[in-house]
């Protein structure tokens, strides 16, 4: 395991329970998470992105604003939902982003999950063409976006411009060199893993997959990843590809720990249907004692399968009881598992 970060949804709620009441206190929280997840020595700062939900909404202020106040911490998201994008804006926003970062955004984008309402891309004024699905679109715009991404020229000057133009063919503005290789597929199945393999992206996969073969999480998982990573050498790329995936996972220190996660009930994988046509496994969580963790850890085939891992966080508990979860395993689990060997 050479990578450990954090991902965040970004929830919030008025609630008088929750530490995160609001959309600035999720932005603005989730800044200072960043920064103290720096400090710690955590290898990333990852967000999810949803839209219609009180949950973190629009990444790119948010990396932009991370890059600005960071130095060392990798900045990315898991996952933007590529059905709701404009690719060439996206291209631009992302690596303003990243040049702000000093090219540290690493960029994972999927087809999405089902979301607080019915097809809302379409308030975005995105829908699919005659004869595609919903994920058809998602990818066509995704593959038009790692285009935009190589750097290339395709629009056609203006005879009369405004301002000088360089030349030949343009391109969006800004343009971030290497931020290709820095995008991430968030895979829900072995079938799309391949394909973003063979696209040259790295790949992500969460605490949940499409359940393929009735087997424990873990092992369709690390399955998921092999067939990745076989994928991706039958493509003939000349670099290495990362692979990461996402735990919910909590070492009980202290009284605040087994309050929260000490109850049991979520050490087993669980079943359900995204759709009507979806069955999916949804892996378990971890909290156990520091040296319990490690041994159950090891017995994780996905994670020892993968180059990253990425601590879902409790944010609407505060930053300060974050970066405590944080420093938890970083300090007394990470290294027993190969941090950074």
């Amino acid at each position: 395991m050479k990578n450990i970060g954090f991902l965040s949804f970004g929830h919030w709620t008025p609630s008088p329970q929750s530490g995160t009441r609001s959309a600035a206190d999720a932005l603005l929280q989730s800044l200072d998470l960043a920064v103290a997840a720096e400090e710690l020595g955590a290898d990333g700062a990852y967000f999810r992105v949803h839209h219609f939900a009180r949950q973190l909404s629009s990444p790119f202020p948010l990396l932009a604003a991370i890059g600005a106040k960071t130095s060392k911490i990798e900045i990315g998201t898991g996952v933007i939902d590529m059905r709701y994008e404009n690719p060439l804006y996206m291209a631009e926003d992302a690596s303003a982003a990243d040049l702000i970062s000093g090219g540290r955004l690493q960029l994972g984008i999927s087809r999405g999950s089902p979301e607080q309402v019915i097809d809302g891309w379409r308030y975005f004024g995105y829908q699919p063409e005659e004869g595609e699905t919903e994920a058809d679109m998602a990818r066509r715009t995704t593959e038009k976006f790692l285009d935009v991404l190589r750097g290339e020229g395709f629009a056609k000057p203006n005879p009369q411009p405004m301002f000088p133009n360089p030349p030949g063919l343009l391109r969006p503005e800004p343009y971030s060199e290497g931020l290709r290789d820095r995008i991430w597929w968030g895979a829900g199945s072995n079938a799309t893993a391949v394909w973003a393999a063979k696209l040259g992206m790295n790949l992500q996969s969460s605490t949940l997959k499409d359940d393929e073969t009735g087997e424990p999480f873990h092992i369709q998982q690390a399955a998921q990843i092999r067939a990745y990573r076989a994928a991706w050498a039958e493509a003939g790329h000349t670099r290495a590809p990362r692979v990461s995936v996402s735990r919910s996972i909590f070492a009980l220190m202290d009284d605040r720990d087994r309050m929260y996660f000490g109850g049991g009930g979520n050490d087993g994988d669980k079943v359900g249907y995204l759709d009507e046509k979806t069955r999916a496994i949804f892996g378990r969580s971890y909290a156990a004692t520091p040296d319990r963790l490690i041994d159950q850890l090891k017995q994780d085939e996905a994670i020892a399968e993968a180059d990253t891992l990425l601590l879902t966080v409790p944010n609407q508990l505060g930053v300060d009881y974050n970066v405590h979860v944080i420093e938890s395993i970083l300090k007394h689990v990470a290294p027993a598992m190969g941090w950074r060997d």
